[in-house]
C-alpha cells in the first residue's frame, strides 16, 4: 500500500510539473527517475560532501588520524577533487607501517601529533622508511586488512591505475603486500572450528569492546567472537582481490578460501527461523549475563555488508530492509542508520558512550545507512533507496553538515565534517542518478 501510494504521489508530482495531457503517460520508473533527477537537495548535499573531503584525509574534524576503515569509504569522492598523487601517498603509508605477519594499521597521525609517551592511550607503531608518521592499530576489530584490500580495488578500479599494484614499497609491491593483508588474517584470526575469522566481542561492526572503559585494545579480558561484519567483509576484500590480480594460481587459491567462507557464514551465523544473522559465535564464553537473549538484536551494519558480500537472496534482501525499516518505527529512531534494534542494556559496555541509542549501541550512522541504501539500488530497490536516502538527506541540510552519528530525535552528535558519512551519501547519490539517466528516458 505505501508503496504504491508513493508511487501515485510521483505520478501525479510529474504530471503537475511536466503536464500530463495529451503526453505519452510515463512509466512507474520514468516518474521515479525524473523526481531523483530533479531532486535539488540531493545535488546540494553532493556537492557539500565534496567540500568537505577537499578538507583532508583525517575522519572529521574531532580526529587528526587517516583511518583506513574510513578512508575506503570516501576514497572514491576524495579521487574527484583531490590530486592522484595524494591519494596513491595515503595508501602507501598503510603499507609502510605493515606489520611482518602481513597486519594493518588501523591509522596514522602527524607524528608531532601524537603522544607516543602516553601509556595510557594507543600504542604507536612507528616506521623508519616513514618517519613523518606514527601509527597505530584498534586490535579488536578485524577490518583493517580487509579495508586496505577495499580501498586500494576502489583506486585501481575507478582510475584505472593498475600499474599501483607493482609499486614497490620496501621491497614488495603492493598486491604481494595487499596478499600479506589476506595471509594476516588466515594465519592470525582464523577459527578452524568453524572456519570463520574471529575478532572481540562488539557491537555490530564497531570497534569498542564491553569490558574495558576505552575498549579498543584486545587483552586478557577480551571474549573472542565471531560476527557477521567481519566475515562479510573479508568476502567483499576477497571479491576484489581475485579481480585485481592476473595470477592465475592466486585466484584459485582465494576463491577457494572466498567460497569456504560463504559457506561457514551462511551455515554458522544465518538464522534461518528469524531471517537474520545471529551477533555473536562465541569461542569461550560471552561477556554478557548468562540470562540475556542476545540473538534477540538485529545488526543493521553487519547485514548491509552481508548484502555486498553476496550472502543474501533478493527476497531476504527485501526482508532485512522491511526489518530495518520496522526496527526505525519501532525505536523512533532518524533513519536505517540505526546501528542495532534493540540497544544492548545500560551498563553493558564500560565505555560509557556505549548507552542504550547511543554511540555504536543504536546510534544512528549515515556511514553505514548510506551503504544500505547502495545495497538497495544496486539490487533493484531503488524507490525503498529513494524514500530511505530522504531524512539522511534532510538532516545534512537541516544541520548544514554531516555529522558522525546521531542520537534519538536526530540530535547531531560525535565529530563534525564526517568524511565517512559524506563518501558513502554522495555515492549513494550517485547510484541513484546513474539509475535515474538510464530510466528517464
Amino acid at each position: 500500500m505505501i508503496k504504491h501510494t508513493f508511487l501515485s504521489l510521483a505520478a501525479a508530482l510529474v504530471c503537475l510539473t511536466a503536464g500530463c495531457s495529451g503526453a505519452k503517460t510515463k512509466s512507474p520508473e520514468q516518474q521515479l527517475a525524473y523526481q531523483i533527477t530533479n531532486d535539488t537537495l540531493m545535488h546540494k548535499v553532493d556537492s557539500m560532501a565534496r567540500e568537505v573531503v577537499k578538507g583532508g584525509f583525517n575522519a572529521g574534524d574531532g580526529y587528526g588520524e587517516v583511518w583506513i576503515r574510513d578512508y575506503n569509504t570516501f576514497i572514491e569522492l576524495a579521487m574527484e577533487v583531490m590530486p592522484d598523487s595524494t591519494i596513491q601517498d595515503n595508501l602507501i603509508t598503510f603499507f609502510h607501517f605493515q606489520g611482518k605477519t602481513g597486519d594493518i594499521v588501523d591509522g596514522f597521525i602527524d607524528i608531532n601529533k601524537a603522544d607516543l609517551n602516553n601509556k595510557g592511550g594507543y600504542k604507536y607503531r612507528l616506521s623508519d622508511t616513514e618517519p613523518r608518521y606514527a601509527a597505530h592499530k584498534n586490535t579488536v576489530e578485524t577490518d583493517h586488512e580487509a579495508s586496505l584490500v577495499q580501498a586500494v580495488w576502489r583506486y585501481v578500479n575507478k582510475s584505472g591505475n593498475k600499474s599501483f599494484l607493482q609499486k614497490q614499497i620496501n621491497g614488495q609491491t603492493v598486491e604481494k603486500r595487499l596478499e600479506m593483508a589476506l595471509e594476516f588474517l588466515m594465519n592470525e584470526r582464523l577459527d578452524k572450528t568453524y572456519g570463520l575469522i574471529w575478532g572481540t566481542t562488539t557491537a555490530d561492526w564497531g570497534d569498542v569492546q564491553p569490558e574495558h572503559p576505552w575498549g579498543v585494545e584486545l587483552d586478557e579480558n577480551s571474549h573472542l567472537a565471531i560476527d557477521i561484519y567481519d566475515n562479510a567483509f573479508f568476502i567483499i576484500a576477497l571479491n576484489h582481490f581475485i579481480e585485481l590480480t592476473d595470477r592465475p594460481e592466486a585466484k584459485e587459491r582465494w576463491a577457494k578460501v572466498r567460497d569456504d567462507i560463504k559457506v561457514n557464514t551462511r551455515k554458522y551465523l544465518w538464522d534461518e527461523a528469524k531471517q537474520k544473522f545471529i551477533p555473536h559465535i562465541y569461542l569461550k564464553d560471552s561477556p554478557f549475563p548468562s540470562d540475556f537473549d542476545e540473538n534477540s538484536i538485529y545488526y543493521h551494519g553487519g547485514t548491509a555488508m552481508a548484502i555486498e558480500a553476496g550472502l543474501l537472496s533478493k527476497e531476504e534482501i527485501a526482508a532485512a530492509n522491511a526489518t530495518m525499516v520496522a526496527n526505525v518505527k519501532a525505536s523512533g529512531a532518524p533513519t536505517i542508520g540505526l546501528t542495532l534494534y534493540p540497544p544492548y542494556p545500560e551498563g553493558f559496555f564500560q565505555n560509557k558512550g556505549m548507552y542504550p541509542y547511543g554511540y555504536q549501541n543504536g546510534g544512528d550512522w549515515t556511514w553505514f545507512g548510506g551503504r544500505m541504501i547502495q545495497q538497495l539500488i544496486l539490487n533493484g530497490f531503488v524507490e525503498e533507496a529513494y524514500q530511505e536516502i530522504n531524512p539522511m538527506i534532510n538532516r545534512v541540510i537541516k544541520n548544514n553538515g554531516f555529522y558522525e552519528w546521531y542520537g534519538m530525535g536526530n540530535i547531531p552528535s560525535g565529530s563534525g565534517n564526517f568524511k565517512g558519512s559524506a563518501g558513502v551519501l554522495a555515492k549513494a547519490i550517485h547510484l541513484l542518478h546513474d539509475w535515474a539517466e538510464k530510466n528517464n528516458r
